[in-house]
């Protein structure tokens, strides 16, 4: 499976393994969406329900993964006009079409054909030229895609919808709504370092989660930038810093600007946003990557509903950062 920590900033869990009452704390971890998934909850009944989650993270594959080729998002991109989308697919689409909306195409749920062709996807990377990138980019635009009677109409044909900076936000949220379901209120969701969590643990204290220092190397060891505490809300990040190639001195990364077609160049190494949903806070990291930090500072001052703590580097010198009010305050560690 590949490993979908290309947009992470690694979360890492601080889960406490105390009791109180009958409450009793259940811990699973498995893979899941090309990555891992972690998961915490407290539970009167000691309930395991990885099976389940299990059986449901495939389901989902099954809507919105452009990794799996029955999919229904695989079917759309093939141009099978009679294919019929879910409630899943549904809504991670209007969500995603409503963040391109906000942040005025940044966020792109169509690159995925830059993505490919730069060697970032599922396909081998193209030998690329500016005639090759222009002709690429017809595909590209989110508009050229509507949703009608639960199914999508292109305005451009082969163009295709790549959910990949959204789905596994909502994959968290699925995951949350279905433990919910089962009557659990304290629980921390934890898929390849997107994350929500919700209630206190039965000791009162809240569920802590790392953000990690944006390395030098690709595979240098992981150091924690930053310990964020979390009662009801979700965390994304995305980042720049751990995939990435350097071909005739130039480093490409894999977040694409959907406007030139090319890797991003500016100084923005990683971006961790909190929101009240995960699919929510996933989109909008992937935004902020592409929009970098002076426009993403701009724009966090009209939208009250997000917190943002930014890593950046300035012509490759010392790292410096930005942080929001709302994030300052759930921050309890600074390295």
């Amino acid at each position: 499976m590949r490993n979908l920590l290309i947009f992470n900033v690694l979360l890492l869990v601080f889960s406490a393994c105390s009791h109180s009452g009958n409450e009793k704390m259940v811990r699973f971890q498995g893979a899941a969406q090309g990555t891992y998934y972690d998961i915490s909850y407290f539970d009167n009944q000691e309930r395991n329900f990885q099976k389940e989650i299990d059986s449901l993270l495939d389901a989902f594959n099954f809507s919105v993964s452009v990794y799996e080729p029955n999919s229904i998002i695989s079917k759309i991109n093939r141009d099978e006009t009679d294919t019929e989308a879910d409630d899943w697919f549904i809504t991670v689409f209007r969500k995603a079409y409503e963040v391109a909306e906000a942040t005025d195409g940044y966020f792109d749920f169509s690159v995925g054909p830059l993505v490919n062709a730069w060697g970032f996807g599922f396909s081998d990377r193209l030998h690329l030229d500016r005639n090759t990138i222009d002709s690429l980019l017809k595909l590209v635009g989110y508009r050229n895609f509507k949703l009608e009677n639960n199914r999508i109409i292109k305005a451009v044909p082969g163009a295709q919808i790549d959910f990949n900076a959204i789905a596994k936000g909502y994959a968290v949220d699925v995951v949350a709504q279905f433990i919910e379901s089962k009557g659990v209120s304290r629980y921390l969701v934890d898929i390849g370092g997107e994350v929500i969590a919700h209630g206190r643990k039965p000791n009162g204290t809240l569920w802590k989660v790392g953000v990690e220092k944006p390395s030098e190397d690709q595979n240098s060891s992981r150091e924690l930038k930053a310990i964020v505490e979390l009662e009801n809300m979700a965390i994304a990040t995305s980042g720049n810093y751990r995939r990435f190639y350097i071909e005739d001195g130039v480093r490409y990364s894999h977040t694409i600007d959907p406007f030139t077609g090319y890797p991003v160049q500016h100084s923005l190494l990683s971006v961790s946003v909190l929101a009240e949903d995960c699919m929510t806070a996933d989109a909008y990291a992937t935004a902020f990557m592409v929009m970098g930090v002076e426009k993403t500072i701009e724009f966090l001052k009209i939208r009250k509903d997000l917190e943002a703590f930014l890593i950046y580097s300035e012509n490759g010198e010392e790292l410096q950062t930005w942080i929001s009010e709302g994030f300052r305050s759930k921050i309890v560690e600074r390295k």
